[in-house]
């Protein structure tokens, strides 16, 4: 049977129903929170009846891991692909596993979760725990390979991979953090270029082994002896 035009156009619509509800969700669950996001709002956002949403998600926490899955797991997936096929240093490799995080996930919406965690999990230990283990320990694996390889190739002096890695991966979640409470405050703007670039060379040089060349991670503006921009 050859479905007409209008039939064509609602098939594609119900197909792409659930990527416009988890859309829609995580600017809601960014703007008010995992509390306070109700699905009656998802659903009038999207567009949809609450029962159409619920044709594709139960409940809110699954609505919610939808979010993340579909958000964040692609993107450390692509991480786990560069990291596969890297052959340079480490240090680059850390470079480039950055700058993907801050293309797609510190620029975007989804930066926004990592402040709902903070702020939510503790009244919400499903998705804490959910989120713990699908999110921030495959990200934490990631960055400690990275770390390793550099460790075992006497690039990095050594140290202890796990505390080095939460030092390396701290600054990205004040970052997002900072995104979403206190950047509209601060008369200067904090600049996340810049603040990347310098985290990158403060951990690099701070990783570098004895007698190894200093890493550079981008355009960092030194201060001179007055407190003036060189």
């Amino acid at each position: 049977m050859t479905l007409s035009r209008s039939d064509r156009r609602w098939a594609r619509r119900k197909e792409a129903r659930p990527a416009e509800l988890t859309a829609a969700a995580l600017e809601l669950f960014v703007e008010r929170g995992y509390s306070a996001t109700r699905l009656d709002d998802v659903a009038a956002r999207a567009g949809v009846s609450k029962g159409t949403l619920y044709l594709y998600f139960s409940s809110k926490e699954e609505l919610f891991k939808a979010v993340v899955r579909e958000g964040l797991l692609p993107v450390i997936e692509r991480g786990e692909r560069l990291s596969e096929e890297h052959t340079g240093s480490a240090g680059d490799l850390i470079r480039r596993l950055i700058r993907n995080w801050w293309e797609s996930v510190g620029r975007t919406p989804l930066a926004g979760i990592a402040k709902l965690m903070i702020s939510e999990s503790g009244n919400f230990p499903e998705i804490a725990q959910f989120y713990y283990q699908e999110v921030l320990t495959r990200g934490h694996r990631l960055m400690d390979a990275a770390v390793r390889r550099g460790m075992e190739s006497g690039e990095f002096r050594r140290l202890d991979p796990d505390f080095a890695v939460r030092l390396l991966v701290a600054p990205l979640v004040m970052l997002s953090i900072w995104r979403f409470s206190f950047d509209f405050c601060d008369s200067r703007r904090l600049d996340p270029q810049q603040y990347l670039d310098h985290h990158i060379d403060i951990f690099l040089n701070g990783l570098r082994a004895e007698g190894g060349k200093p890493a550079r991670a981008g355009n960092v503006v030194s201060i001179n002896r007055k407190g003036k921009n060189k």
